[in-house]
């Protein structure tokens, strides 16, 4: 739950065109402290336009994107090209932000829960792994706001559902903002604050739940009517890269989630 009534990002009547072309028109949403809002559409929908001008990247034709006073943003790209000649182990690349320690290394490595790896070529993690070592990269520097295009991209469904209980874990320990931008139109995460449907403009916004049920939400995915059913999944242990139930002290972090709930 936001814990700061002062957003953290707020775009007010956001409006951009390339060319003749109009990207976004009039979009508004705001990122507050402790909050996850996560931004859906279908592809063209101006997401990554959308990411850009949060990330101070490109500024608004009208409109206007304001960021909080000295805010520090963490960003995580949804995938990342590193050639196979190039001798970098997870560390190395980790480091390659300035001020970065091996201490610094080591935490945030932990907080992933990918500590294994970090001696191992970055080339050789596999997808699952590669998508916390971007996560740890994102949160190097204690951002106060996250921004994760596509956090799960090349992740198979129960990777997903670690990698989005991590995001959640996060917010919790950390207090930051996390703006999440996904193609998944059929999936929200269970802990999303808030959902931002976009194409092009902001079709509808609320909780999870409240969006699932608005007609302009079923308008964007093509379904009549009664539409697709909320995903949400929610259970009393965690699993660790290789599908196995952790041990009960690993899975201290997890409490406040615990239930055996599973809706579709």
């Amino acid at each position: 739950m936001p814990k700061n009534s002062t957003p953290l990002l707020d775009l007010v009547k956001v409006s951009i065109a390339f060319g003749k072309r109009s990207i976004l028109q009039e979009v508004s949403f705001s990122v507050g402290q402790g909050e996850i809002v996560t931004l859906i559409g279908p592809n063209g929908a101006g997401k990554s336009t959308v990411m850009k001008i949060a990330l101070g990247l490109l500024e608004p034709d009208t409109g206007s994107a304001r960021r909080a006073r000295d805010i520090a943003i963490g960003y995580m790209p949804q995938k990342i090209l590193i050639e196979d000649f190039l001798p970098l182990s997870v560390r190395d690349f980790l480091k390659l932000r300035a001020g970065t320690t091996d201490q610094d290394v080591e935490e945030i490595l932990k907080l992933v829960r990918v500590g294994h790896i970090e001696d191992s070529p970055v080339q050789s993690v596999s997808g699952g792994e590669m998508q916390r070592v971007l996560m740890a990269r994102a949160l190097l520097g204690n951002p106060d706001l996250i921004v994760l295009d596509e956090p799960v991209q090349g992740v198979d469904i129960r990777g997903q559902q670690e990698l989005y209980q991590l995001i959640e874990r996060i917010r919790d320990r950390r207090g930051c903002g996390v703006l999440m931008i996904s193609h998944d139109l059929h999936m929200v995460m269970s802990g999303t604050d808030k959902v931002i449907c976009l194409n092009r403009h902001v079709c509808c916004s609320g909780s999870p739940d409240l969006v699932q049920k608005d007609p302009e939400y079923h308008a964007l995915l093509g379904l009549p009517g009664e539409g697709l059913a909320l995903y949400t999944h929610q259970h009393n242990h965690s699993h660790d890269l290789h599908g196995n139930v952790l041990a009960d002290e690993d899975n201290t972090d997890h409490q406040p989630e615990e239930s055996c709930d599973h809706d579709h």
